[in-house]
């Protein structure tokens, strides 16, 4: 399971993909950001648990479905800042939770602000 806090959303949003699901968030980014990797910074171990500081960059070439429309491709680099926190129980991944600056990409990819 993969939970996904955004950052500048109020309030604060958190959605959760597994099973299938997982898959279809995989392949949706994967339309508008081809190129997509996540640039890691800094990692913390602290016991069963491990802090990420990295930032996810890639280039805006797919279309993107809003609920106010779609926003077109401009072509745009994108590095948006995150944290990610990993969660272990005897040696295996329990949760992951992925803490996205969303505003901060979408600003970047052009999209307009919300009013």
């Amino acid at each position: 399971m993969i939970n996904l806090g955004h950052s500048g959303v109020v309030p604060l949003g958190l959605e959760s993909y597994q099973g299938d699901n997982l898959g279809g968030l995989v392949v949706s980014v994967a339309t508008y950001f081809p190129d997509i990797h996540r640039e890691l910074h800094r990692v913390n171990v602290l016991g069963d648990m491990v802090a990420v500081e990295l930032s996810i960059q890639g280039t805006f070439l797919g279309p993107l479905e809003t609920p106010a429309g779609i926003v077109q491709p401009a072509g745009a680099k994108v590095d948006g800042p995150c944290a990610d926190f990993w969660y272990l129980r005897d040696g295996k991944i329990e949760r992951f939770d992925c803490y996205i600056m969303v505003d901060t990409m979408r600003t970047q990819m052009g999209v307009p602000e919300r009013g």
